[in-house]
């Protein structure tokens, strides 16, 4: 039955698409839809020239490139969660642990006021957020040590240190123009998505996101014990290396397609290992699809609720604040 989750849970996902691009302020009929699907696929159509290009503009120029954001900043934060849960054997670990998301938030601030080109922008976010993680791993280092415990105080500390600096660069901008901007990007939301930054991005996050996936039986190993780990001839370092880069890539990716959108690395996976268990190599994938499911649904709330768009980001804690509740108070149960 664990199995078959895996295949339900896509298939969701695709029930969940398809409803997605249906969904928005304005409303296109199915037999539209439908009908514009037959003319992109299979160039049979019986739509006016005008209804095709106005339905060419909505949904694949606005509505799909939103929706593949939703889902690769939603399976990039479940993945990048659930490898962390592992890798550090903590169930209430979360992406933003070794300070990427900080770093990268201070990135793109910084970046907000210095840089000039969008694109330059988002490669600040990348870069500051791997500053940020080398911070924590370098404070580990100091002291000579490989211990776990060491990793995340070096990741506590760089998180509040890169945390600081964001708040200078918002101190220091401009309280008109940059200062607003900056904001309402940490906030986290989908409504600047393009296509271009999609195509760029999208190829190192399911890259980052399979090698994660593929490194499931390493981290189950993990999960019993570095000795452990050891003993059965898994090469700790190299995958601890391994799980901390790609995690740090596709964590720093969502802070550069939609800024900060948190508590889904901390939420998904609880309620994937629910559904198909601790074995990292179902729950990694589940988590992929399921935290893809999640983002979608929570940004068509988001579109449609109001009058007005509501950030994602907040929707997010909204609900992660109340969840995490219930998760501390099973905590004590164990691990498993």
């Amino acid at each position: 039955m664990k199995r078959l989750s895996l295949p339900l849970l896509a298939l969701l996902l695709l029930g969940t698409i398809l409803v997605s691009l249906y969904l928005g302020k304005y409303r296109i009929p199915l037999t539209d839809l439908f009908g514009f699907a037959n003319w992109k696929l299979f160039g049979l159509s019986t739509l006016p020239y005008e209804k095709q290009n106005l339905l060419k503009n909505i949904v694949l120029d606005i509505r799909l490139p939103r929706i593949l954001a939703a889902i690769l900043i939603g399976a990039s934060l479940a993945v990048s969660g659930a490898s962390f849960q592992a890798l550090f054997i903590n169930p209430l670990v979360s992406p933003g642990l070794l300070g990427v998301l900080a770093g990268a938030s201070f990135g793109a601030a910084l970046g907000m006021i210095f840089l000039k080109s969008w694109h330059l922008v988002q490669c600040s976010t990348l870069l500051f957020g791997f500053a940020a993680v080398g911070v924590a791993v370098g404070i580990a280092r100091i002291f000579r040590t490989h211990s776990i415990i060491m990793l995340v105080l070096g990741g506590i500390i760089s998180g509040a240190f890169f945390t600081a600096l964001l708040s200078i660069v918002k101190y220091t901008a401009d309280p008109t123009n940059q200062l607003p901007l900056i904001v309402y990007w940490l906030m986290g939301s989908l409504s600047a998505v393009d296509s271009k930054t999609i195509l760029i991005i999208s190829v190192p996050a399911i890259v980052g996101i399979g090698v994660l996936v593929l490194h499931g039986r390493q981290l189950n190993v993990l999960s019993m014990g570095e000795e452990e780990a050891k003993s059965l001839g898994i090469n700790v370092g190299r995958v601890r290396i391994i799980v901390i880069f790609f995690a740090t890539l596709i964590s720093a990716m969502t802070v550069m397609i939609g800024g900060i959108i948190g508590w889904i690395g901390l939420i998904i996976p609880h309620i994937c290992r629910m559904i198909v268990g601790p074995d990292n190599r179902l729950l990694l994938p589940a988590s992929a699809l399921m935290g893809a499911v999640y983002l979608l649904v929570v940004d068509d709330v988001c579109r449609l609720l109001f009058s007005f768009e509501v950030p994602t980001g907040i929707v997010t804690s909204l609900i992660g604040i109340p969840f995490f509740v219930l998760v501390l108070k099973n905590a004590q149960r164990g691990w498993r």
